[in-house]
């Protein structure tokens, strides 16, 4: 059973997550463990446009984000069925791409820096 103290720890922990736009500019900020990353951009006002078109119900591309491939590894879990359906319609596809709202932060993924392409296609619209 935790105690206070460690739940407590649990739920308030912070990672440091930096977004490199197309342009170079780097985007740093940190965010709680158990947000996703487009959690991440919209709780911290982060001027990424069109990201999260569809709020995270996986019914569109515009959170795509590209990690590097030691970064990738160290995610928790692989895309889903869903998830990679939606990356075929990503522009600037990797193989280390995924949709930034199927990104739960861990402890483990501390200092973690996605790359966000350039363009972005919203299946939405």
């Amino acid at each position: 059973m935790l105690s206070v103290t460690n739940t407590f720890l649990f739920f308030f922990t912070r990672v440091k997550v930096t977004f490199v736009l197309n342009d170079g500019k780097r985007l740093e900020t940190v965010a709680n463990v158990g947000d996703t990353l487009l959690d991440v951009v919209v709780n911290n006002d982060l001027n990424i446009e069109g990201f999260g078109a569809c709020e995270g119900t996986v019914t569109c591309s515009t959170c795509h984000v590209i990690l590097k491939p030691e970064d990738f590894e160290r995610l928790p879990e692989e895309a889903s069925d869903e998830e990679r359906d939606m990356l075929e319609l990503a522009y600037s596809l990797t193989e280390t791409s995924r949709l930034g709202c199927q990104i739960t932060l861990t402890k483990e993924l501390d200092d973690l820096e996605v790359k966000v392409p350039e363009a972005i296609n919203d299946a939405c619209s």
